[in-house]
């Protein structure tokens, strides 16, 4: 039995109170949807800035009715303390995924961007200091690897920063390991790696690579590939973040604490190449797509050319092991982006 396994069987027999920020979003939507699965009491505090109802709705239609009434809703902004002390009222565990994420909105307003990921997350910290909770898991991103050029890319070796938003998710990670020394507090950070999934939105300016473009193909719209398309990502299925969030929640030693962790699987994957398995696999219901090919421009600013993770200490310290590599998380995740693309 996987470390993961046997925290869930654990989850089950002692319920608990958690608080998902973010929780209309892609991957707070996820998280709602596994604690609720767990029969936990989960909070969950939402502006819909980024987030949708109908993730929420989507969560309620998976669960049953018993375990959607152990879920309350918030609707507010990390950016209010007093609305960030009210959500953390008797939690025991903060899941905070509230953020404005892409390196494209926070270089076209970096001031928004740091407003929500930097003085929210703050206000976050001092709320969940005060209660006291018993653990704060957030979402830091590969983004603060920078201009690094290791490859895999390992906690401790960072380089500078290429974006607003980099720089957002670095000082949160430099604001959790004050709180550790000052204050003795327990939080965890997870730096995602190009995660993707259901319930990720395909729509929208700023929208993920792998939504954006499944959505484009089947309206049959211009697919845009950044550069030459040899850049690659380490692409993340939602269910390995979930699984990572819910291990560093509940991690009992204390050796794994006020650290960052890589999620990731350790794959890298060319954006050619992301393109050429979605447009072989939507061909088989598209007929257009037979032998589509994308457009190629100029690379956009701030992105990172290569990213790569090694996961070795989150396997070590947490018990983490991903269980979708791209290929089976495409596959699992292929029909709802079908079903949710509005052609």
């Amino acid at each position: 039995m996987t470390r993961y396994e046997d925290m869930q069987r654990e989850l089950k027999a002692t319920l608990r109170t958690w608080l998902v920020t973010g929780c209309a979003g892609f991957i707070g939507s996820n998280l709602l949807e596994a604690l609720l699965k767990l029969d936990q009491t989960v909070v969950g505090l939402d502006n819909f800035s980024t987030g949708f109802q109908h993730n929420l709705d989507g969560v309620r239609a998976l669960v049953t009715p018993a375990q959607w009434q152990r879920f309350r809703f918030i609707k507010g902004d990390i950016r209010d303390l007093d609305t960030c002390r009210q959500a953390v009222k008797g939690v025991r565990h903060v899941l905070h995924q509230a953020a404005l994420g892409s390196v494209p909105r926070s270089i076209a307003d970096p001031l928004t961007t740091h407003q929500s990921n930097v003085d929210g997350f703050l206000n976050l910290l001092l709320a969940a200091r005060d209660e006291p909770v018993q653990s704060f898991t957030y979402a830091s991103s590969s983004s603060v690897y920078g201009d690094h050029p290791d490859l895999p890319k390992f906690e401790d070796k960072v380089g500078t920063p290429l974006s607003p938003y980099a720089v957002t998710k670095k000082v949160d990670e430099l604001y959790m390991d004050v709180f550790a020394r000052s204050y003795g507090f327990k939080a965890i950070g997870l730096r995602y790696f190009n995660v993707f999934g259901p319930r990720q939105d395909p729509d929208g300016a700023y929208a993920a690579v792998i939504p954006k473009w499944i959505a484009a193909l089947i309206k049959n719209q211009p697919v845009y590939v950044n550069g030459d398309g040899e850049t690659s990502r380490d692409f993340c299925f939602v269910a390995n973040a979930v699984q990572a969030n819910l291990l560093a929640a509940t991690v009992k030693d204390d050796a794994a604490l006020n650290q960052a962790y890589n999620v990731a699987v350790g794959d890298r994957t060319t954006l050619n190449e992301l393109y050429e398995h979605l447009r072989s696999n939507l061909a088989q219901q598209f007929a257009h797509l037979q032998g589509a090919k994308p457009q190629y421009r100029d690379f956009r600013p701030g992105d990172v050319r290569h990213s790569q993770a090694d996961i070795s200490k989150a396997s070590r310290l947490l018990g983490y092991a991903p269980t979708h590599r791209v290929d089976e998380g495409l596959a699992q995740a292929m029909g709802w982006y079908v079903a949710h693309t509005q052609v």
